[in-house]
């Protein structure tokens, strides 16, 4: 296999993601992306940690199923751009987004969710993510403003954890309605998601609710729950937070087999986020 040239890689995503254009905005303060010519997005939902490996990932795929199931137009936007893994779970692994006209053309998944993420426009997707604060965020406007969406009813954007400088421009600058907080069942989840909470308080920006992820598992020898991370700390949280208790998801080997494998469309059980699909889906028809 031929060496790869790093730089002239550097320079080619340089140009696609308009980094130098990003750079020269970011003393500007923060702007407004604004979706394209022939781009529609009716609803904006983010969805949000204070703290890496709870799974937020799994839960954005897992709403965006969902709102497909229930008959919506979906796309995600995977803002987690240094750690990418929604094109893995829907089983875009070496695929790559194309440009057309100018615009990208995000891929689109086997039951029609639309998806754009680094790893699309990356040669290879093991490759490092070795850019700045001006960089990500000119990635971070490139993926909803350059991107061709089309009609879309809700684009969910998969956020880094933590509060640092993509979440802030998420917040900033696209036109967040909502978020959904994920959670573990751990000693600090009620520090983690205030961390969160603040954020979304000081952006103003309203919480859907809080999803706990990991929370039990079904024992393979007699089917009752285990609770291997200790008891739910969901409603305790939510209540001490000011915030509505959503699901409490379950370890489920078989569904993190289809990660893995890039059948997790296929394989998500009916209303495993059915608590946060309804409270999406009741914002909906308060706003009809």
């Amino acid at each position: 296999m031929p060496d790869i040239d790093k730089e002239a890689l550097r320079r080619e995503v340089d140009a696609a993601l308009g980094h130098n254009r990003a750079a020269a905005q970011a003393q500007q303060g923060p702007q407004r992306f604004i979706p394209g010519p022939g781009t529609t997005i009716k609803h904006v939902i983010g969805v949000v940690s204070g703290k890496g490996g709870v799974g937020k990932s799994l839960v954005t795929g897992a709403l965006a199923v969902s709102l497909s199931r229930a008959g919506r137009k979906v796309g995600i936007l995977d803002a987690d751009i240094t750690g990418p893994s929604v094109p893995k779970m829907f089983g875009m692994g070496g695929r790559h987004a194309r440009a057309v006209n100018e615009r990208i053309v995000p891929l689109v998944s086997k039951g029609g969710i639309k998806v754009m993420s680094t790893n699309l426009v990356l040669e290879n997707e093991t490759d490092p993510v070795l850019w700045r604060g001006p960089m990500l965020m000119g990635a971070l406007r490139q993926f909803f403003e350059d991107t061709d969406w089309g009609e879309i009813d809700y684009l969910l954007v998969d956020m880094p954890p933590g509060t640092g400088d993509v979440a802030l421009t998420v917040f900033q600058s696209l036109p967040v309605e909502g978020i959904v907080i994920v959670s573990s069942p751990q000693d600090l989840v009620q520090m983690v998601v205030g961390k969160a909470l603040n954020m979304a308080a000081m952006m103003d920006v309203p919480v859907v609710g809080l999803v706990e992820n990991m929370s039990w598992l079904s024992c393979p020898h007699c089917g009752g729950r285990v609770e291997p991370f200790g008891p739910s700390r969901l409603a305790e949280t939510a209540e001490h937070v000011g915030i509505a208790a959503l699901d409490e998801l379950p370890i489920d080997p078989a569904l993190a087999a289809a990660c893995d494998a890039g059948t997790f469309e296929e394989a998500l059980p009916e209303g495993f986020v059915a608590k946060a699909l309804d409270q999406i889906l009741a914002h909906e028809e308060l706003e009809g």
